[in-house]
């Protein structure tokens, strides 16, 4: 008889985490999870939320996660009636956390809750960075007839003359707040840091309602002249950094705005609108051809039904139209098909960091694509299961992601 040998110690995947059926939920979940490394969340007031949603209800996520953020806002209160200014900031900081978990998936944009829930997020997380003497500047950026919120820090330490500057913005779902790590940590390094956000974003479009643009270059431009200006800002040595779709905008932003210096996009993004066709392709295989044929009525019929079966779909396709401003999902692929930088890749001047991961879920391939097709100086890097930084945009390894890019930077800025 043949001995079979048995593996007592098979290799372990530590992730999914298994706490939800749907696998979007679960890397939203460890997102918000790994905001523990930057004290925007703590494990267990996570885990205990989690614990309390039902999937079968499309509304739970957001209630869970608003009964703990209303819960830790009231441990704020209380901590500050007794003047306890620290662990009330830290209070404050986390409930701002979950309030913003609550508004990542909420099925009902035009519900009046969204902008109260908005409004908790900067009440919170503006009283916590006082509390916590955090030296934060709320500013307002000049753009068009309105202008865009964000977070200034200024570089820790005397400068006699002018600090680099490390201008961040996030992607479709993460708000500004979520990446105080990049701003305390570039302060650290001797950088300013503006955290901001641009049309379809966080408080702009919850707040002003104000929806994406493919031509980013048109966001960043203003932002640049703002901070050109600004006291002790050396606009020569600057950075922008765009996560998520923000791996999309920040390199469509560079492909005009000359004055940049380093650009990160993290996941680097060639074609966003390849990216989204091909997702919803996978979800939905018999509905592209459809649209592509021209026939946007029947597309715009059958996923809508497909939309009344399925409340991930459901969910997405909503969110989507908000975000883009569009009324149907027809009009929405339409719009997308703007978010591509195939053609004006080779416009870019500046040195570009492409990141990407092994295991990217929703951009896979288009980092790959992006840097073959830069003809700037540039660099690749790629995360991988073994470092932990390999999901979309490091969720849980923080720590090895600002270890990489703030070394990257910190090699080109001079």
């Amino acid at each position: 008889m043949e001995n079979k040998i048995v593996d007592l110690n098979p290799k372990k995947s530590w992730y999914p985490l298994g706490l939800f059926n749907d696998q979007v939920l679960e890397s939203v979940f460890l997102f918000y999870l790994g905001s523990t490394w930057q004290q925007l969340s703590d494990i267990g007031e996570c885990f205990d939320t989690a614990s309390r949603i039902d999937e079968r209800n499309e509304y739970s996520w957001s209630d869970e996660w608003t009964k703990t953020a209303d819960r830790i806002s009231a441990l704020g209160d209380d901590c500050l009636k007794e003047h306890h200014r620290l662990t009330a900031g830290a209070s404050y900081l986390r409930a701002s956390t979950y309030y913003r978990a609550a508004l990542h998936r909420y099925p009902d944009p035009a519900n009046a809750l969204v902008k109260q829930l908005a409004g908790k997020v900067v009440k919170n997380y503006q009283t916590a960075l006082t509390l916590l003497s955090v030296p934060y500047e709320a500013v307002s950026i000049p753009y068009m007839n309105t202008h865009l919120p964000g977070y200034f820090l200024r570089a820790a330490g005397k400068h006699p003359h002018k600090a680099p500057v490390i201008i961040f913005h996030p992607g479709r779902d993460a708000w500004a707040e979520d990446n105080l790590w990049i701003a305390e940590y570039a302060v650290k390094r001797g950088y300013h840091c503006l955290l901001f956000e641009g049309p379809g974003q966080g408080k702009v479009i919850r707040l002003q309602d104000i929806p994406f643009r493919p031509d980013w270059e048109n966001v960043v431009t203003p932002v640049v002249n703002f901070l050109e200006h600004y006291k002790g800002v050396d606009i020569k040595k600057s950075v922008l950094m765009g996560f998520s779709m923000g791996g999309f905008l920040a390199p469509r932003a560079v492909t005009t705005e000359k004055r940049i210096k380093l650009c990160v996009a993290n996941p680097g993004v060639l074609s966003w609108t390849e990216s989204i066709y091909s997702s919803l392709d996978l979800l939905i295989p018999q509905l592209m051809p459809i649209f592509h044929a021209g026939n946007y009525d029947l597309f715009d019929e059958q996923l809508k039904a497909y939309m009344e079966e399925n409340a991930f779909v459901r969910w997405g396709i909503t969110d989507e139209l908000w975000k883009h401003g569009a009324s149907r999902p027809s009009e929405l692929l339409l719009k997308l098909q703007q978010y591509s930088i195939e053609s004006t890749v080779k416009n870019i001047s500046c040195r570009t960091l492409v990141v990407d991961g092994t295991g990217e879920e929703f951009s896979r391939g288009q980092a790959k694509k992006l840097y073959d097709a830069l003809i700037c100086p540039k660099d690749f890097l790629l995360f991988t299961e073994e470092d932990t930084g390999y999901l979309h945009c490091q969720p849980g390894a923080l720590a090895i992601c600002y270890t990489r890019i703030f070394n990257w930077i910190d090699k080109y800025i001079h």
